[in-house]
């Protein structure tokens, strides 16, 4: 029996540095592959049999979810529904959101014990040489993951180094949402460091700010090409208005309606500048929202709670440009599996603050 594949990938949120334990799938196995296994155990049972009931399964299945029935099979697989959202009134109707209902399958505990008894397990061998990037940080303001117009990016990591004048190697900044630039304005480049002043695409919708960076390199004149995307994303500085519909998103993706909306904001000044934070607290489910100053581990506003969709006032830390922003959350669940699946269940915009007259 093949063993289960396995390699060790650094960690980047833990100090002291760790590694996590990541699986490698040999293959990704569908119905065709699953009815051959099967028709080749059971003779009696042709392959084209096999892959229809195993289709109409999932059909069956389907169907009595729909019906409102749960699905258990014994020592097997468990499927059931269940909501995402709340109710500000018991009398009140199901909210209108395409994210309400989740599918959610379970593997039964004697299916997972028997899993674990059986498991052999199997070591990739180490990776060629490829660049890694540790880490990204805008030097102006001394944050890391931020993509400032106006300073410069500090990349920071090994294997780094790459001709600039080539064609097929370099650094290329592009948007979750659309765009993508080669970068040209470097300062530094070398195996353990890069320096450049970002050109940073723009994209379809002002509250898509979000980017991915790649560096590609060769190591010798004929040697192979080899990518690296740095593991977390970028984060552009958002100009807010909180009158203006179009350009008061904020703490999205590359979704085409914003997850979150400023609604007002009371400021010194003619334009403010403040960071916003959330976290996904994993085991509640709940979202907590706070203010920021621009100092890495500053001062930071009281932090507020929320359970779905909804509004709340945010209040500015000791010192604050920004007294109190409101904000409006329109998408929940969207904002909670963008934490939980890109930024680590942390994520912080810019937000620089131009209330209309």
């Amino acid at each position: 029996m093949a063993g289960i594949q396995w390699k060790p990938e650094p960690n980047a949120i833990t100090t002291p540095k760790s590694y996590k334990i990541t699986y490698v799938p040999r293959a990704v196995v569908g119905y065709e592959e699953l009815a051959a296994q099967i028709s080749a155990s059971n003779p009696n049972y042709n392959q084209q049999l096999v892959m229809s009931i195993l289709k109409a399964m999932t059909e069956a299945i389907k169907r009595n979810l729909l019906e409102g029935n749960q699905v258990t099979l014994a020592e097997g697989f468990t499927y059931r529904l269940s909501f995402k959202g709340k109710l500000n009134q018991p009398t009140d109707p199901l909210p209108d959101d395409e994210n309400l209902l989740h599918v959610r399958v379970y593997a039964s505990r004697p299916f997972t014990l028997d899993i674990r008894r059986q498991a052999e397990y199997e070591r990739k061998p180490a990776e060629l040489k490829v660049p890694v990037i540790a880490a990204a940080e805008d030097t102006r303001t001394g944050l890391n993951n931020v993509l400032n117009p106006e300073g410069v990016l500090r990349l920071s990591g090994s294997n780094l180094s790459f001709d600039q004048n080539s064609s097929e190697t370099g650094c290329v900044i592009a948007g979750t949402e659309s765009g993508s630039i080669k970068q040209s304005r470097f300062g530094m480049i070398s195996n353990a460091l890069v320096l450049m002043m970002p050109d940073i695409p723009e994209q379809s919708n002002p509250w898509n700010k979000e980017y991915t960076l790649s560096l590609s390199t060769r190591y010798t004149k004929h040697g192979s090409l080899r990518t690296t995307v740095f593991s977390e994303r970028l984060r552009a500085p958002l100009a807010v208005d909180p009158n203006d519909i179009i350009s008061n998103g904020i703490l999205t993706g590359s979704a085409d309606s914003p997850y979150v909306r400023v609604s007002a904001a009371s400021i010194s000044g003619d334009t403010a500048r403040t960071r916003i934070q959330v976290i996904l607290n994993r085991q509640s489910g709940h979202l907590l929202f706070n203010l920021l100053d621009m100092e890495k581990n500053g001062k930071a506003g009281p932090a507020v709670t929320m359970t779905g969709n909804g509004t709340c006032t945010l209040a500015g830390y000791s010192g604050s440009p920004v007294s109190s922003v409101d904000i409006v959350v329109e998408n929940f669940q969207g904002l909670s599996e963008l934490l939980l699946n890109s930024y680590a269940d942390r994520m912080v915009d810019i937000l620089d603050i131009t209330p209309s007259s």
